[in-house]
């Protein structure tokens, strides 16, 4: 006789477990239907040229800082200098009465001013009109003497250590700058290696082609025909042309490697003309013009004064632009938002 046995019912156990592998397949092939492509390596190549801007403003005004810092740091050399002179002279002064007290001495006593004097601050002594009667013209001179040179002493003490504060926080300033550009960079760097190596290398390659397109107008500048700004700016623009293909870093001055500002200002130093520093002191060192009277040799300045160039004709300028570049022409209408032009 065949057995008639019931199918066996899977356990309760075993339904939940399936129900929940089940759910977390649903689950992650509606996270996977709906997460966020990854970036293409243009929008990638847009994000870290935005970076790179931020970079280089927070580079302007690191060196903003640190050019304050060391303006600062000679004048705080100066005041101290200044109070070890005066407390050299000080000594002499204050021996010059001791050399008056000691000559009373030995004549029959000593001056009870003078001997207050030489206890205590003659601020207090001096200050006291009716004590001057009982002092000799020549200890009165001296004891003047005395009291100007402390009080001048005293100032100068003051002004130094008032510019101590300033120096201290132009310091902190320079680190938050240099930690920013820093950070912009490290994020940049973080977003290229998310790209596959033949993206990276499609960026590098293009990179490449501007700097031979930079050669190629090096020689069409040179055989153009507009009239320089002035001698000097033409004089800059050549120092800058010979700086062609050096390495863009951030705070760079040359002559090894340059940033944006640090270019314009070498430049001009071999032209003979002493500009600032940054971007946002250049902008004040000549006069602003629009875009209609640029002449090879004027400055020009873009993205809100975080970039700067020499106009170098032919709607070309010449620039040290971002990290990972070079010294190099580049058309005008690739470098963002124009702000205006600078007649040294």
């Amino acid at each position: 006789m065949a057995s008639h046995r019931r199918p066996k019912q899977p356990s309760r156990a075993r339904v939940t477990v399936l129900t929940a592998t089940a759910a977390a397949a649903v689950a992650l092939t509606s996270q996977a239907a709906h997460a966020d492509p990854k970036p293409t390596k243009n929008e990638v190549k847009a994000k870290v040229d935005k970076l790179y801007h931020e970079a280089e403003a927070a580079t302007e005004k690191f060196n903003g800082a640190k050019e304050q810092q060391d303006k600062l740091k000679k004048q705080v050399d100066a005041l101290q200098d200044k109070v070890a002179r005066g407390q050299d002279e000080l000594n002499t002064l204050r021996g010059e009465l001791g050399s008056i007290a000691t000559a009373q001495y030995r004549s029959g006593g000593i001056d009870p001013s003078v001997a207050l004097f030489l206890a205590s601050d003659p601020d207090s002594f001096l200050d006291q009109a009716s004590a001057l009667d009982q002092l000799t013209v020549k200890q009165t001179e001296s004891l003047q003497k005395i009291q100007a040179k402390q009080r001048t002493l005293a100032q100068q003490r003051k002004e130094a250590q008032d510019k101590l504060g300033d120096l201290a926080e132009v310091r902190k300033q320079l680190g938050e700058n240099k930690k920013k550009y820093q950070g912009k960079l490290a994020d940049a760097q973080r977003l290229l290696n998310s790209l596959t190596a033949a993206e990276r290398a499609k960026i590098q390659e293009e990179e490449a082609a501007k700097d031979r397109a930079s050669r190629a107008t090096s020689e069409r500048v040179q055989l153009g025909n507009e009239a320089p700004a002035s001698n000097r700016g033409a004089a800059a623009l050549s120092a800058a042309a010979t700086q062609l293909g050096k390495p863009y870093v951030s705070g760079g001055s040359g002559p090894n490697s340059y940033d944006c500002s640090g270019l314009t200002q070498w430049a001009f130093a071999q032209a003979g003309v002493n500009i600032s520093r940054t971007t946002y002191t250049q902008q004040n060192d000549g006069v602003k013009i629009g875009r209609g009277q640029l002449k090879p040799g004027d400055l020009v300045f873009f993205n809100g004064l975080s970039h700067v160039g020499f106009y170098a004709g032919n709607n070309q300028i010449l620039h040290a632009p971002k990290p990972g570049t070079v010294v190099r022409y580049e058309s005008m209408d690739y470098m963002g938002t124009f702000q205006f032009g600078v007649r040294i």
